[in-house]
């Protein structure tokens, strides 16, 4: 069997593939001549592509928050056609300090953003690895590396998400199958729109929350440079890679507060090295 950077079609699972990032990521991957399976939260969100594509791209529905209906979703996909490529892509953001937060909210973001790739992962890790390969792909974002306020519930998700994958990556390298974590930066997909806003407590008003808050809000879509066409394309190439990178990280303004952000921890670490260093048990 050949391996799966070298095989000329090869089959796509994609979870929120009715639009943003994962919509393009879809599309780019069927117009490469690969066979996709989308998932959405609503029936005949594709059709547009199935009239272009014909049953290239084939639709299953699926409420990340009903972790209950992964496994019945991804054993009916694999049972009809075998996985080389899964994408991890679905997501959203609710702004908020964390008290602001519902506890519904803080758990579905948890369930789409961590727990559902989590089960998804594990269940194509097997099929992958006796089949000789395969490639995952898990969105994340600079916050998977950086941390800001009114997103604690999404960076946790991330923060998870980014570690679980380097995780798994160490432990089915050796089988072929690669895991890659992809951080893009402010992307034109819709992103403000899709924004959720908790109810504002008066305690946070001219807080760092509240500032926060406001240039969401505020924010100009077009003020956001990164190219989802470019971003699916470079994913779409990294699966292709023999020896893909653990992390990616794409758009300039993510590349920044990446690197500030790992400097910053780098540097208080340093400044604790002889604290570290002093808790060994003595002679």
């Amino acid at each position: 069997m050949p391996k799966v950077a070298d095989k000329e079609v090869r089959h796509w699972f994609v979870t929120g593939g009715s639009g943003g990032l994962g919509r393009r990521i879809v599309e780019h991957a069927l117009r490469q001549g690969d066979r996709v399976t989308a998932t959405v939260r609503r029936a005949g969100a594709l059709g547009d592509l199935a009239e272009e594509f014909g049953d290239r791209v084939t639709e299953e529905v699926l409420d990340l928050t009903r972790l209950d209906d992964v496994d019945d979703v991804v054993g009916r996909v694999i049972a009809a056609d075998p996985v080389d490529v899964v994408v991890n892509n679905a997501g959203f953001a609710v702004v908020g300090a964390t008290e602001e937060q519902s506890v519904q909210q803080i758990r579905e973001q948890l369930d789409v953003m961590l727990t559902a790739p989590l089960l998804i992962t594990r269940a194509f890790v097997r099929p992958m690895r006796e089949q000789g390969g395969g490639r995952i792909i898990q969105i994340s974002s600079m916050g998977g590396q950086v941390a800001v306020p009114t997103h604690s519930s999404y960076h946790a998700a991330k923060w998870g998400l980014e570690g679980f994958s380097e995780s798994v990556n160490r432990e089915v390298s050796g089988f072929g199958v690669h895991l890659t974590v992809i951080e893009p930066g402010g992307t034109r997909t819709g992103f403000k729109d899709a924004l959720t806003f908790a109810p504002e407590l008066d305690a946070y008003r001219g807080t760092p929350v509240d500032q926060v808050r406001r240039q969401l809000r505020e924010m100009d879509p077009n003020a956001l440079t990164g190219d989802p066409d470019k971003i699916a394309a470079i994913v779409y190439q990294t699966t292709r890679q023999s020896d893909p990178p653990v992390r990616l990280t794409l758009g300039g303004d993510s590349y920044d507060a990446v690197r500030v952000a790992m400097t910053e921890r780098l540097t208080a670490l340093e400044d604790q090295r002889a604290v570290a260093e002093s808790v060994a048990v003595g002679d």
